[in-house]
């Protein structure tokens, strides 16, 4: 699979369970309606697939320069908070709004939703290399080339 394909159906499949996990949790920690819960939902996901692409496009970027490949735990926890905590910086404005709360509340909501995220996205990313294999960036070199 080509790494823009694979960004493709990785941040396609990461939303949708997403969308599946947040609507109801939305709607029983703030009471949201079954419509507004899925509303801000896909909303949220919709940044947050924008956000995934970008992210994983730099990530491979920066991973391909480094000198040890593959994707010990210690790099996937790398790859979970980068991506969490720049979507945390999108996301609270646009909870605070949507829920009619202050930005500081939207942050502490935002915290439970992050810890929840920060374990799906290194469990989800761990089950997608699974079935998918890991991208190219993340794979060891097959032969030493020797300079001239």
């Amino acid at each position: 699979m080509s790494p823009r394909s694979r960004r493709v159906v990785q941040a396609i499949l990461y939303e949708t369970f997403a969308i599946a996990c947040v609507t109801p949790m939305l709607m029983l920690v703030f009471g949201q309606s079954p419509l507004s819960s899925l509303g801000l939902s896909v909303t949220m996901s919709s940044i947050a697939l924008a956000w995934n692409y970008t992210f994983n496009a730099l990530f491979e970027r920066w991973e391909a320069r480094q000198e040890v490949k593959g994707r010990s735990w210690k790099r996937r926890a790398l790859h979970g908070l980068g991506f969490e905590g720049g979507l945390a910086l999108i996301l609270v404005p646009v909870m605070a709004g949507w829920l009619g709360i202050s930005w500081w509340h939207a942050f502490v909501a935002d915290l439970g939703i992050l810890l929840f995220f920060l374990v799906y996205t290194v469990v989800f990313t761990w089950c997608f290399d699974r079935v998918f294999g890991l991208p190219a960036s993340a794979m060891p070199a097959s032969s030493p080339t020797s300079a001239p």
